[in-house]
């Protein structure tokens, strides 16, 4: 499954990079975060997170790894996860600009998500709006954060 998006937070674009590439700072607002380990800093971490389809709740770990970071302009990230029965692999990818704005920021992501096993069938009616509702949160907790630090 294909995911985009764009966002303008009101912060210049070095503050919006630094909390977005920093786990510690992400984590406040990831949805389902039940758990965040940094294994290399700036490079690798694993996540705990629970996400619900329906009446269905998973739990998956999943190990994260920032790939080609070109501050403060773009970065991409990947990550597999396992649950019972069940994967996910994700690669994401974001770009920031300058906005239309003074000290504003637009930041661009699009993101590629495979599930697999027992979950996939359940996770593919219900991706699309579980994955509307999740990022729309995010984005809003992040928003929150940096413009507001």
């Amino acid at each position: 499954m294909n995911l985009d998006g764009s966002v303008t937070i009101m912060a210049p674009r070095e503050k919006v990079w630094e909390f977005l590439t920093d786990a510690e700072g992400v984590s406040k607002c990831a949805p389902g975060l039940d758990s965040m380990e940094i294994i290399t800093p700036d490079e690798k971490f694993k996540v705990v997170a629970s996400v619900g389809f329906g009446t269905v709740k998973v739990t998956f770990t999943t190990d994260v790894e920032w790939l080609d970071l070109d501050p403060p302009n773009q970065a991409k990230v990947k990550a597999h996860g396992i649950a019972p029965g069940s994967a996910i692999d994700a690669t994401a990818e974001m770009t920031l600009s300058d906005g239309s704005e003074k000290d504003s920021t637009d930041m661009a992501w699009k993101a590629d998500v495979l599930v697999s096993g027992s979950i996939a069938s359940l996770a593919s009616r219900l991706m699309p709006s579980v994955t509307k509702k999740l990022t729309g949160a995010f984005f809003e907790c992040v928003k929150k954060h940096v413009e507001e630090s």
